[in-house]
């Protein structure tokens, strides 16, 4: 029979001459224990869910439905409003405070209002009478021969020297408002009559009360190249100004040239009578 030989103390094995048995993992007992008690656990914390689904469903059938109590330990978030906040843009405004007015004490009397400044009283006056509109006395003077002036004799207008006290008659003229535009002029003899064109020659005519002579006896002031002087168109005849030609007054279309510039040009002077 083969000798039974001791075995080798196993707390040290290489000094003994033995060699531990690598066949098999160490601590596989506690591996299968340690898994063991995972799944229990596992199936345990299960259990609990199922349980604790189960009873706030309950709780939710049975509570009415306007219950807000939260089920304790879960994290309960607030319905947001659908009504926006009443204010501007929708945002709301904070109504400002007034603070109350100071009161006075009850011993100060408040200041009495000083009497306003005020003019004396005087006796109501009637008003004036309006006073009649100054009249206006022109005589019109030319720009190239600044010592003529119209003249109104014999039917036509001409242009001459003043020569006595009848010849400064017939070189005024009463500067009216238009007869036919009365933001133009109209200019009247010292006997009455108006200065129009007939056959485009200035004359001075009794008014007819047509519309025609009204027309023709009505000029409107122009700007002109030369200082202090103005050109005269006629209302019914657009670019055609009075000038002055063979020293007679008569009505031409405009032309863009020296001598017709001078010609057409006049100044408005006070009158000579």
């Amino acid at each position: 029979m083969p000798e039974n030989k001791p075995r080798p103390p196993q707390d040290q094995p290489w000094e003994n001459g033995w060699a531990p048995d690598t066949s098999r993992a160490p601590g596989t007992r506690r591996l299968w224990l340690a898994g063991t008690m995972a799944v229990a656990t596992i199936v345990a914390c299960a259990t609990a869910i199922v349980v604790t689904d189960r009873a706030p469903d309950g709780q939710s059938r049975s509570a009415p439905a306007d219950d807000k109590a939260s089920v304790p330990g879960l994290i309960s978030f607030a319905t947001p409003s659908e009504t926006p906040p009443a204010g501007k843009s929708g945002l709301a405004t904070e109504k400002p405070t007034t603070r109350a007015p100071r009161q006075q004490d009850a011993g100060t009397p408040e200041p009495a209002p000083k009497p306003s400044k005020s003019a004396p009283h005087e006796a109501s006056s009637p008003p004036a009478a309006p006073k009649p509109p100054a009249t206006t006395w022109r005589s019109v003077r030319s720009v190239n021969y600044p010592d003529r002036y119209w003249h109104a004799s014999g039917g036509f207008v001409t242009l001459g020297p003043v020569r006595g006290s009848e010849s400064r008659e017939d070189s005024t003229f009463k500067q009216v408002k238009g007869l036919a535009d009365r933001s133009c002029h109209s200019f009247v003899t010292q006997d009455g009559s108006y200065l129009r064109h007939r056959d485009f020659v200035l004359r001075p005519e009794r008014d007819d009360g047509s519309a025609l002579f009204g027309r023709d006896a009505t000029f409107c002031p122009r700007s002109s190249s030369y200082s202090g002087a103005v050109m005269l168109e006629s209302v019914n005849y657009p670019g055609y100004f009075l000038r002055h030609k063979n020293f007679v007054v008569r009505l031409e279309r405009f032309e863009y040239s020296s001598l017709y510039l001078a010609d057409s040009s006049f100044r408005l002077v006070g009158g000579l009578a």
